[in-house]
């Protein structure tokens, strides 16, 4: 019995590994003139070192919220640092005035509804609810 019971735990627990580590895709509306996007190019806008995409437009940059494992996802792999420490220098560029953080929505379906409906807005949502409202501009897994 006690070796079921471990043997459905690890299952269980394998599971959920392999849900946290569920594929980010960044996403930008359609129409927008970006067709594609080095992680680079997309650190430097969700860090605050550029405002632009590719194409010149500005970037409206959109983030999920900070309980999202999307979000510590997409930070580690696409900026190589963990969601708080892009807190931290977040808030040194937001007291400096020099620049202004992604606006954070409550949720997937939310951001890609924002990108959809803006041409110059880039988020990031989960690999899996992607759908023709948007386009992925970087996958990462």
């Amino acid at each position: 019995m006690k070796n079921k019971l471990r043997l459905s735990l690890s299952v269980l627990a394998l599971a959920a590994a392999g849900l946290a580590q569920a594929q980010v895709a960044v996403i930008v509306n359609p129409k927008s003139a970006t067709a594609a996007m080095t992680a680079d190019q997309v650190a430097g806008i969700f860090l605050g070192k550029s405002n632009t995409l590719p194409g010149g437009a500005t970037a409206a940059a959109l983030d999920q919220p900070e309980s999202a494992a999307v979000r510590e996802q997409f930070y580690t792999k696409v900026t190589g640092k963990q969601a708080a420490q892009v807190k931290a220098a977040w808030s040194r560029l937001v007291f400096s005035g020099k620049a202004t953080p992604p606006k954070e929505l409550a949720s997937s379906a939310e951001i890609k509804k924002f990108v959809a409906a803006n041409a110059d807005a880039i988020g990031y949502v989960e690999k899996s609810a992607v759908d023709g409202s948007v386009k992925v501009v970087l996958s990462v897994d």
